[in-house]
């Protein structure tokens, strides 16, 4: 199973086709629900922002594109992320993430979580 960002992905896209709400108001009412008592857990900006981003770009199955995420570095992660799955070429969070970053030292706040948790159950619209 997903970390916890990478399952409350996995909820947000599946139950976005329940719901009304935005992409944004579903993640954080799934992440209240999984850090019930951690509202920094419940805020932490890099993870959500990736799936947003994702959602953005329309590559969430069952969400349409549109405006979900204020202009962030995760965007280009998580983007360039799917990119290398759809190659074939990278397949763990650390490989993923040494590519999108280009081997700097930056730390990993389950962006590729998100990312991986997502492709890996299908929720992501492929090219091919």
């Amino acid at each position: 199973m997903a970390n916890r960002y990478g399952e409350a992905a996995i909820l947000t896209a599946r139950a976005e086709a329940e719901y009304k709400s935005s992409p944004g108001d579903r993640w954080s009412e799934v992440v209240q629900r999984l850090y019930p008592t951690s509202p920094t857990a419940q805020r932490k900006s890099a993870p959500r922002h990736a799936f947003l981003s994702l959602c953005e770009a329309g590559l969430v199955k069952g969400i349409p594109a549109g405006q979900y995420a204020p202009s962030n570095k995760d965007k280009g992660y998580a983007l360039r992320a799917v990119s290398l799955l759809e190659a074939g070429t990278h397949k763990t969070v650390n490989s993923l993430w040494a590519e999108v970053t280009d081997g700097e030292d930056i730390p990993h706040v389950s962006q590729m979580d998100v990312v991986l948790a997502l492709w890996k159950n299908n929720l992501i619209v492929r090219k091919s």
